[in-house]
């Protein structure tokens, strides 16, 4: 199994802005005073636009989606959450915490992907655990150690352990499971999704360790990572603040490897850490200052990567 793509999906957003479902448990989402929505969606398409042309420009494939005005979803420009595509053909369809987030799964989507020559075998759908009032929210819940065969999972209110062992028995993979922390208001409090404190490379792993608040957890995922040799970079709680876990590695043309994050992210970098990473990959940074500020996400939300195969 290849840990990293070539084919990546991306969703255009035309109404985005704060959602205030979402706000309730994601500590990163920010009020920007001031602003219209018009000027915050204008904003967000402007960083969305040249974020696209940077990776495109390196070779990767990116297929670009337009959202729609209805039905009113605020977060789709983070299409991870949602829909998660697998070199068996297989795609899983997740359950969402946010009622308004639910809307984002479009079955066109699928078609367009089909139209673009990707094979599509079967739909593995997590949805109807929504009813049940619990949640496992794609790539953002689950950091796919695919190469490995492992999946590592820091649960919170969007992501609940049983669904989770459901999806690692149906796609073979080995759950690696524990809690991860951020510290809000002086209180620790669990980090909604696991790919904002971690990030997998093909060779490396950044993760803030200090996140895992459980010693024996901790050891446990560090010793998982470096059995499977990858070099682990650490990352500081303050850093995760700035989406420096938010981060993903993928191919560009020639296969040459490209680690894609904010400009945030990449500032809050240490020179050290940034040798580190570059001794792995080519890094591309671009401003999402505005998408991380309304949507409490980064890079790495913003792509669905797609290993499906081609016809």
């Amino acid at each position: 199994m290849k840990q990293t793509t070539n084919s990546i999906l991306m969703i255009r957003p035309v109404a985005f802005r704060m959602n205030e479902q979402t706000a309730v448990n994601n500590y990163y989402q920010k009020v920007l005073d001031g602003l219209s929505p018009e000027t915050v969606n204008a904003k967000a398409q402007k960083e969305f636009d040249t974020f696209v042309a940077k990776l495109r420009k390196v070779g990767v494939n990116v297929t670009v989606v337009e959202d729609t005005l209805e039905p009113n979803t605020p977060d789709s420009i983070f299409p991870n959450n949602w829909i998660s595509f697998h070199e068996s053909g297989d795609v899983a369809l997740y359950p969402m915490f946010a009622e308004n987030r639910r809307a984002e799964r479009r079955e066109d989507i699928l078609d367009i992907l089909e139209d673009e020559g990707f094979q599509i075998n079967q739909i593995v759908d997590y949805t109807s655990a929504e009813e049940d009032n619990v949640f496992l929210e794609g790539t953002g819940s689950l950091l796919l150690d695919r190469e490995n065969g492992k999946a590592y999972c820091a649960l919170s209110p969007r992501a609940d352990e049983e669904v989770m062992i459901e999806f690692c028995e149906d796609f073979e993979l080995t759950p690696v499971i524990f809690e991860a922390f951020q510290t809000v208001n002086g209180e620790r409090k669990l980090i909604y999704h696991t790919n904002v404190m971690m990030c997998l490379g093909d060779t490396f792993a950044v993760i803030c360790a200090d996140c895992i608040d459980d010693k024996k957890e901790r050891k446990m995922v560090l010793d998982s990572l470096r059995g499977d040799d990858k070099e682990i970079i650490l990352i500081t709680e303050d850093q995760v603040n700035n989406f420096a876990g938010n981060m993903l590695e993928v191919k560009g043309k020639n296969d040459e490897r490209f680690l894609v994050m904010s400009e945030s992210a990449y500032k809050s970098l240490t020179k050290k850490q940034i040798a580190q990473l570059e001794a792995h990959v080519e890094i591309i940074h671009s401003s999402l200052d505005t998408i991380e500020a309304c949507g409490g996400g980064s890079a790495r939300c913003m792509m669905a990567e797609i290993f499906l195969p081609k016809n």
